[in-house]
Protein backbone atom coordinates (compact mmCIF):
# COMPACT_ATOMS: atom_id res chain seq x y z
CA UNK A 1 0.00 0.00 0.00
CA UNK A 2 1.36 3.30 -1.31
CA UNK A 3 0.07 6.98 0.53
CA UNK A 4 0.12 9.49 -1.63
CA UNK A 5 0.19 13.34 -1.33
CA UNK A 6 -0.77 15.23 -4.44
CA UNK A 7 0.49 19.23 -4.88
CA UNK A 8 0.21 21.42 -7.69
CA UNK A 9 0.35 25.37 -8.23
CA UNK A 10 2.20 26.02 -5.20
CA UNK A 11 3.65 29.31 -7.03
CA UNK A 12 6.87 29.54 -4.61
CA UNK A 13 4.45 29.04 -1.79
CA UNK A 14 4.67 26.09 0.97
CA UNK A 15 2.02 26.29 3.07
CA UNK A 16 3.84 24.80 6.42
CA UNK A 17 0.62 22.78 7.14
CA UNK A 18 0.95 20.73 4.01
CA UNK A 19 3.66 18.64 5.47
CA UNK A 20 1.55 17.57 8.61
CA UNK A 21 -1.47 16.68 6.02
CA UNK A 22 1.02 14.58 4.29
CA UNK A 23 3.21 12.99 7.22
CA UNK A 24 1.84 9.50 7.11
CA UNK A 25 2.43 9.63 2.65
CA UNK A 26 5.15 7.36 1.14
CA UNK A 27 5.19 9.65 -1.25
CA UNK A 28 4.62 13.25 -2.62
CA UNK A 29 3.20 14.22 -6.08
CA UNK A 30 3.56 17.59 -7.44
CA UNK A 31 1.95 18.43 -11.02
CA UNK A 32 4.12 21.38 -11.61
CA UNK A 33 4.27 25.12 -10.83
CA UNK A 34 6.75 24.79 -8.40
CA UNK A 35 7.54 28.47 -8.98
CA UNK A 36 10.72 27.17 -7.56
CA UNK A 37 13.37 24.95 -6.00
CA UNK A 38 13.28 25.55 -2.61
CA UNK A 39 9.71 24.69 -2.64
CA UNK A 40 10.62 20.82 -3.60
CA UNK A 41 13.29 20.86 -1.21
CA UNK A 42 10.43 21.68 1.50
CA UNK A 43 8.36 18.76 0.62
CA UNK A 44 11.26 16.55 0.76
CA UNK A 45 12.52 17.68 4.09
CA UNK A 46 10.74 14.39 5.87
CA UNK A 47 12.76 12.34 3.49
CA UNK A 48 9.76 11.00 1.52
CA UNK A 49 10.06 10.19 -2.40
CA UNK A 50 9.02 13.60 -4.54
CA UNK A 51 7.90 12.68 -7.67
CA UNK A 52 6.98 15.83 -10.40
CA UNK A 53 6.72 17.73 -13.62
CA UNK A 54 7.34 21.38 -14.10
CA UNK A 55 5.06 23.91 -14.94
CA UNK A 56 5.18 26.41 -17.36
CA UNK A 57 5.79 29.55 -14.81
CA UNK A 58 8.99 26.78 -13.58
CA UNK A 59 12.37 28.10 -14.02
CA UNK A 60 15.46 26.39 -14.86
CA UNK A 61 16.30 25.28 -11.21
CA UNK A 62 13.22 23.42 -11.67
CA UNK A 63 13.08 22.01 -15.19
CA UNK A 64 16.75 20.80 -14.81
CA UNK A 65 15.18 18.50 -12.12
CA UNK A 66 12.24 17.41 -13.35
CA UNK A 67 10.81 16.86 -16.64
CA UNK A 68 7.89 17.92 -18.45
CA UNK A 69 5.79 14.44 -18.05
CA UNK A 70 6.39 11.75 -16.08
CA UNK A 71 4.96 8.12 -16.91
CA UNK A 72 5.63 5.20 -13.92
CA UNK A 73 4.00 2.55 -12.47
CA UNK A 74 2.92 3.05 -8.89
CA UNK A 75 2.45 -0.79 -7.14
CA UNK A 76 0.04 -1.69 -10.18
CA UNK A 77 -1.32 1.37 -11.34
CA UNK A 78 -0.09 3.25 -14.38
CA UNK A 79 0.66 6.93 -13.56
CA UNK A 80 0.46 9.66 -16.50
CA UNK A 81 1.38 13.31 -15.14
CA UNK A 82 1.98 16.38 -17.04
CA UNK A 83 1.60 20.02 -15.86
CA UNK A 84 -0.90 21.56 -18.70
CA UNK A 85 -3.50 18.45 -19.42
CA UNK A 86 -6.91 19.50 -19.71
CA UNK A 87 -9.87 16.83 -18.35
CA UNK A 88 -11.80 14.54 -19.78
CA UNK A 89 -13.14 14.48 -22.54
CA UNK A 90 -11.29 18.28 -22.90
CA UNK A 91 -7.66 17.23 -22.81
CA UNK A 92 -4.87 19.39 -25.04
CA UNK A 93 -3.68 17.65 -28.06
CA UNK A 94 -0.55 16.76 -26.76
CA UNK A 95 -1.91 15.05 -23.43
CA UNK A 96 -4.96 13.54 -25.31
CA UNK A 97 -1.78 11.88 -27.96
CA UNK A 98 0.14 11.05 -24.94
CA UNK A 99 -3.06 9.31 -23.12
CA UNK A 100 -3.67 6.89 -25.91
CA UNK A 101 0.15 6.18 -26.55
CA UNK A 102 0.78 5.35 -22.60
CA UNK A 103 -2.96 4.09 -21.36
CA UNK A 104 -2.92 5.20 -17.67
CA UNK A 105 -5.14 3.90 -14.76
CA UNK A 106 -4.51 7.67 -13.54
CA UNK A 107 -4.02 10.63 -15.16
CA UNK A 108 -2.39 13.56 -13.04
CA UNK A 109 -2.20 17.41 -13.93
CA UNK A 110 -2.14 20.83 -12.28
CA UNK A 111 -2.53 24.36 -14.21
CA UNK A 112 -5.99 25.50 -14.33
CA UNK A 113 -6.51 26.11 -10.15
CA UNK A 114 -9.57 23.88 -10.34
CA UNK A 115 -9.59 20.65 -8.20
CA UNK A 116 -11.13 18.12 -9.97
CA UNK A 117 -11.12 14.06 -9.67
CA UNK A 118 -13.33 12.47 -12.29
CA UNK A 119 -13.63 9.43 -13.99
CA UNK A 120 -12.72 9.36 -17.88
CA UNK A 121 -15.13 6.53 -18.81
CA UNK A 122 -14.02 6.47 -22.50
CA UNK A 123 -10.09 6.37 -21.79
CA UNK A 124 -10.82 3.83 -18.32
CA UNK A 125 -8.64 6.56 -16.74
CA UNK A 126 -8.68 8.38 -13.15
CA UNK A 127 -8.40 12.33 -13.69
CA UNK A 128 -7.13 14.10 -10.99
CA UNK A 129 -6.53 17.65 -10.92
CA UNK A 130 -5.21 18.50 -6.83
CA UNK A 131 -6.38 22.36 -7.67
CA UNK A 132 -3.85 25.19 -6.17
CA UNK A 133 -1.52 25.01 -3.08
CA UNK A 134 -0.43 28.02 -3.63
CA UNK A 135 -1.50 32.02 -3.09
CA UNK A 136 -1.28 33.77 -6.99
CA UNK A 137 -4.09 33.41 -9.20
CA UNK A 138 -8.10 33.61 -8.94
CA UNK A 139 -8.59 30.10 -6.98
CA UNK A 140 -10.17 30.98 -3.92
CA UNK A 141 -9.51 27.65 -1.70
CA UNK A 142 -6.09 26.28 -1.38
CA UNK A 143 -6.48 22.48 -1.87
CA UNK A 144 -4.11 19.13 -1.57
CA UNK A 145 -5.42 15.91 -2.37
CA UNK A 146 -4.68 12.41 -0.54
CA UNK A 147 -4.91 8.91 -1.64
CA UNK A 148 -3.67 5.18 -1.41
CA UNK A 149 -2.97 2.97 -4.19
CA UNK A 150 -3.10 -0.41 -2.85
CA UNK A 151 -2.07 -3.25 -5.67
CA UNK A 152 -4.08 -2.10 -8.64
CA UNK A 153 -6.92 0.08 -6.60
CA UNK A 154 -7.20 3.65 -6.28
CA UNK A 155 -9.05 4.56 -2.85
CA UNK A 156 -9.49 7.04 0.12
CA UNK A 157 -9.37 9.93 -1.96
CA UNK A 158 -9.42 13.02 0.25
CA UNK A 159 -9.80 16.36 -0.50
CA UNK A 160 -7.91 18.63 2.41
CA UNK A 161 -8.50 22.59 2.18
CA UNK A 162 -5.71 24.86 3.58
CA UNK A 163 -7.39 27.77 4.08
CA UNK A 164 -8.01 31.00 1.81
CA UNK A 165 -5.73 31.67 -0.49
Amino acid sequence: MTRIGLISDTHEFLDETVLEHFKNCNEIWHAGDFGNINVAQGLTQDKIKLRGVYGNIDGQDVRSVYPEQLVFTCEGVKVMMRHIGGYPPKYNPVTKKELLIHKPQICISGHSHILKVMYDDVLQCLHINPGAAGKQNWHKVRTVIRFVINGKEIKNCEVIELGNR
